[in-house]
């Protein structure tokens, strides 16, 4: 059975450690830099960016995840985790750092504030018929991507259809929040893509 860890300095944790059991797969909260050495593929949750790249430096994390992302370990980010993951980011502050790993250029709070959070229905042909339903809540876009970034799926703005959904090899990312519906497709589709790695 593989063990996915979460990284666990800020954002919804527990509901990510919770969406992973019930998929059946062992979860650990990542918060030291041994246990990054003790996963096989990690999920970084939603949250604020910008506070949990500082975190990631204070615990002495962001050179050992950098280094196993950039090995091959498989990786899922919602949200903050997306932010986390991308190589670019539009409007990022001027000291944000990123683990990186995506070909995109993503833009923080894309939708609006906490006030302009939405749901809504996406068809993502990977999980099945069924669409699934996205909590978006200050939510990034994926703003350019490179062509080896797979667009599962993508929510129109101004006449512009920008990626919410995407994959790229072993790395796997959503602007919405999969671990808040009880919709564990998600984490299904990454515990698959763990157990193949």
């Amino acid at each position: 059975m593989p063990t996915i860890g979460v990284l666990g300095v800020q954002g919804d944790v527990r509901e990510h450690l919770a969406a992973l059991a019930a998929v059946g797969v062992q979860a650990i909260r990542v918060r030291r830099p041994e246990e990054v050495e003790r996963i096989d593929g990690l999920v970084i949750p939603g949250g604020e960016s910008t506070v949990m790249d500082k975190l990631v430096r204070a615990f002495g994390l962001y050179e050992p995840l950098r280094a196993a992302l950039a090995a091959g370990l498989p990786a899922y980010g919602s949200c903050a985790g997306m932010i986390m993951l991308a190589d670019r980011i539009a409007d990022g502050t001027a000291d944000q750092q990123t683990l990186g790993g995506f070909d995109i250029l993503v833009r923080r709070n894309a939708f609006g504030r906490q006030v302009d959070s939405f749901e809504t229905d996406l068809r993502i042909r990977e999980l099945g018929p069924e669409p699934v339903r996205a909590v978006f809540i200050r939510a990034p876009w994926v703003q350019e991507w490179g062509s080896k970034v797979e667009v599962m799926a993508a929510v129109e703005r101004d006449g512009t259809a920008y990626p919410v959904a995407i994959r790229q090899g072993s790395l796997l990312a959503t602007s919405f929040h999969p671990e808040v519906t009880g919709d564990h497709r998600f984490h299904s589709y990454f515990a698959a893509m763990v157990r193949a790695a």
